[in-house]
Order: C-alpha cells, then sequence, then structure tokens
C-alpha cells in the first residue's frame, strides 16, 4: 500500500471523525509486519490498513477503542511467540510493540496535509512521535534517516518518502500484468515506448507517467530519480541496447532485462565491445525475473515483481520452503 494513500484516507476520515493510530514501533523475531506499518480506527469503528491481522490486531482494535474515551496514548504489546503466558494467540515466534495515539482536530488535519504536500512534490521529511502525553507528533527536514528507531524510549522518529519508481521501458503484453502488480507493491510506476498506440492510458491506467516517445526522452526520469528501478519489457535488443547505453551511467537501483540466454548474451558482447565494464554489466538481472518456472505473460510479470521486492528489501531470493526443516 502506498504511503501517500494511506494519508490520504488519512485525510478523508480525519474531516469526519477522529482517529486513533496504530503504528508499529518495534518487533522482534519473526511478525507480520514491519517497523513503521500503520492502521487507523475510527471512532465509527471502521480500520484501513493493517498491522498483521489475526489475534494481535484484534488486540489493537480493542484497545484503540477505549482510547477515543480517555484520550491517553499508549503502548500495547504483541506477543507472538506461543509461549503458554502469551494472552494473544499467535506463533509467529516474535513480538511487536504498537503505539497507539489519537488524531483529530484541526492541528491534526493540518499535519496530515503537511504530509501529503510533500510527498505529492515527491520530496522526504521526519516524522516525530513523542511518547509524552502531552506533545504531539510533527514534522521535521533537518534529519537524514535510513529507518525508523525509537531515541531514549522518548519518541518515534521516521522518514516519510515517497514509493520507488519503477521505468517499465516496453509497453508489450507483459508490461500490462507488471505494472497492474507492481502497483499493488507500492511503486510508482512510469511506462516508455515509443509506439503511441501502445503506450497510452487506456492499456496503463496504474501509471503516474507514460512517455509515448523515443528512448532517449527517458533521460530526464534518470536525471531526477534517485529511488529508481528500471525493468526492460522491450521487443527487442536494439530497444535493449538504446536504454543500457543510457541507464548503466546511473546505476539505478534495480536494472532488469527480458530476454532468452542468446539475447542476453548478445547485449552483453556488444557493450563490452563498446567498453563497459564486466562489473557494470554484472549490475543486470537478466534475465529479468525470479525463477519460478514462469511462463505466461501474467506469471512472468510476477517473477518480475518478486525480484524487485528482492531487491528492496534484501531478500534471498530462495525458496521459504528451503528454511524449514522438521
Amino acid at each position: 500500500m502506498e504511503l501517500i494513500h494511506f494519508y490520504q484516507v488519512l485525510a478523508e476520515t480525519l474531516q469526519q471523525t477522529s482517529v486513533v493510530l496504530a503504528t508499529v514501533v518495534s518487533t522482534k523475531g519473526s511478525v507480520p509486519r514491519e517497523i513503521g506499518a500503520k492502521m487507523l480506527i475510527s471512532s465509527n469503528g471502521k480500520t484501513f490498513g493493517t498491522i498483521g491481522g489475526g489475534a494481535g490486531e484484534a488486540k489493537v482494535y480493542q484497545q484503540a477503542l477505549q482510547i477515543f474515551h480517555t484520550e491517553e496514548k499508549q503502548f500495547v504489546e504483541i506477543d507472538l511467540s506461543g509461549a503458554p503466558y502469551s494472552q494473544t494467540q499467535g506463533i509467529c515466534g516474535g513480538k511487536m510493540l504498537i503505539w497507539l495515539e489519537l488524531w483529530s482536530g484541526c492541528k491534526a488535519i493540518e499535519l496530515v496535509k503537511q504530509i501529503l504536500q510533500i510527498l505529492n512534490l515527491e520530496q522526504a521529511a521526519v516524522l516525530i512521535t513523542p511518547f509524552a502525553q502531552e506533545q504531539k507528533p510533527y514534522l521535521t527536514t533537518t534529519q537524514s534517516l535510513n529507518s525508523p528507531l525509537i531515541v531514549h524510549d522518548q519518541a518515534f522518529i521516521e522518514c516519510l518518502s515517497p514509493s520507488p519508481k519503477l521505468l517499465i521501458i516496453g509497453a508489450g503484453h507483459i508490461a500490462i500484468p507488471l505494472t497492474q502488480i507492481a502497483k499493488i507493491a507500492d511503486f510508482q510506476i512510469i511506462v516508455q515506448d515509443d509506439r503511441p498506440d501502445f503506450a497510452t492510458k487506456q492499456r496503463f491506467p496504474e501509471a503516474a507517467m507514460i512517455i509515448a516517445e523515443p528512448i532517449i526522452a527517458i533521460q530526464k526520469i534518470l536525471n531526477n530519480t534517485s529511488d529508481l528501478y528500471v525493468a526492460l519489457v522491450t521487443r527487442g535488443y536494439l530497444q535493449d541496447l538504446t536504454a543500457l547505453r543510457l541507464i548503466l551511467n546511473y546505476q539505478p537501483k534495480y536494472i532488469g532485462m527480458i530476454g532468452s540466454k542468446k539475447r542476453v548474451h548478445t547485449v552483453y558482447k556488444i557493450l563490452q565491445n563498446e567498453g563497459y565494464p564486466a562489473k557494470l554489466l554484472q549490475q543486470i538481472y537478466a534475465p529479468i525475473g525470479l525463477d519460478i518456472g514462469a511462463f505466461t505473460p501474467e506469471e512472468i510479470a510476477v517473477s518480475i515483481c518478486a525480484e524487485l521486492i528482492k531487491v528492496r528489501r534484501g531478500g534471498t531470493g530462495l525458496s521459504l520452503s528451503n528454511n524449514f526443516r522438521f
């Protein structure tokens, strides 16, 4: 779920009623959600987002309903260790600490508007949530932060930044399901293809930007985007070569190229002959996607998105079953 979408829903809900915001501020061991994951609970009982589901989320929900009466922010610990003393039915193996805080009134609405303005401008800011009862959350842009953290048990500090961009070069049959799946996985989608009949809003309604121009037009994206992932799903190796000659100099976080081993080898050989070092070419994921035996365009799109998530989150790419033994 896109961060900007969550805050859009929060803004809309605050216009109608007060909200308790639940945020995962600490985790230990195996848990269903990451630090910074959020869920809102409105005074009418409706929710949006998730902090993991199951009995743990049900406990948070019940605690949140009480806060509408007490207005006292608090921690809720979710014990999913499966220990006999645990009041929460869950055997994930870990523990989660959830921060619950009431958001209501003009000041809360104004803060969310500021957050949305920053995200819409594709900028970043740091949200500081003090744990003291008399203090309210506030924004600052003076601190660089790579991951959320708790400082001296006094506040939760997290960086709010726009979702990463996925530049899809080639608007063929694989690009369509790839935009749909990558959008769900919280990527901002840009589609480029020099064929105006292919690169259209009708074919790619999920795309934030469509570039129906020659590949050279991606230069403006490369110049202005730091958190960039690139998927080459073009119609031929000549298009791959044109794109890679532009992209390799910028070293985005991910470059994946579709094609058979022969096609990939041909592209590598040409670029090596042009002087591109092997170390630079090794950054390309080719053939693109994780090996899940994908065959259809939709399955290939799933394998590509799985690889995008692997790179973004630092996964191993191994089957989860490989980590489990009786």
